[in-house]
This record gives structure tokens, sequence and C-alpha cells, in this order.
């Protein structure tokens, strides 16, 4: 046994507010997943106090509902930064909700995050030096609905 000191607590950093918007959902059906469906997004936008830009339209979630109706979100968006870099960002998550909860998710009503559960680790690529670390960072992302946008509050774990 150590004798070092054991962190009782996560320290984190706001990254930013992620709105992503969905373009198209393809129903895939039941496959040995569990019940899968890709969706096409649309684009969306970033804005944090170190990192803003657009979401390029595009990207793709992959998702699958398991046989205990948790759906697991993977993930592939493009950032184009306002100063005109280009960032990978990539997820995977698990979203959480009653039947009526997720009822109101499908209708694209507002669903704050308290009353569901959505959470998603994003990692970040990018080949520009001014960002370069984002290529060595852990987030965690807080998801809610709102309308047509499924945004998240995400946190640089420190």
């Amino acid at each position: 046994m150590s004798d070092q000191p054991v962190p009782r607590e996560l320290q984190w950093r706001y990254l930013g507010a992620m709105r992503i918007e969905v373009e198209r959902q393809v129903p895939l059906g039941v496959t040995p997943s569990g019940t899968r469906r890709f969706d096409i997004l649309k684009g969306g936008h970033f804005e944090g106090p170190r990192l803003k830009g657009k979401i390029l339209g595009g990207g793709s979630d992959s998702l699958v509902q398991r046989g205990d109706g948790a759906f697991h979100p993977d993930v592939r968006l493009v950032l184009e930064t306002d100063d005109g870099a280009t960032v990978l960002i990539t997820y995977r998550g698990i979203r959480i909700a009653s039947d009526a909860v997720h009822q109101r998710l499908m209708r694209q009503e507002i669903v704050p995050y308290t009353e569901f559960y959505l959470r998603n680790a994003p990692f970040f690529e990018t080949s520009a030096p001014q960002y370069d670390w984002l290529n060595r960072i852990l987030s965690i992302g807080v998801g809610r609905r709102d309308g047509p946008w499924v945004i998240y509050e995400v946190f640089e774990i420190l």
C-alpha cells in the first residue's frame, strides 16, 4: 500500500457546448448487437472559451439500443474552427430514459439533462498546432435535448 494521496474528486475545466442536429435517421432493424439506427448528422456548432467553430454536415451516429433499453451512441464529427483548423471529434456514450421520456426525445421536445441520463466521452484529433492540446485530453459530455438539437456541455477532465 502506498502513502501517496488519492484524489477523491475529479477536477474539470469547461470546454464548451456542442450542438448537433440530425438530418436523417435510417433504421437498420434488429442486429446481433441490438436494434440499430444510423443517423446522418446535419451539423451544428461548438462554442467554448478555448474552442469555437461549426460542426460540418455529414457526420454520423451508429446508434444501438440494447435489450435492456439503454442506447449507445457512436459518433464521428468534423469541427471547423473559426480560425480554419479542422478537428475530428469521436465519442461513445450511453442514454438511459424512461419510456415516457424516450417518447419525448423522439418527438424532439425540450428535455433537460435532469430528466434522463445522457453522457459521452469525446476524443479529439487534429493536426493544427494551436489545438494540439486537444490530442492529449480526456473529456466528458453531459447531454440534453432542445428541439431538433442534441446539446452536450463538454468538460475537460484535469
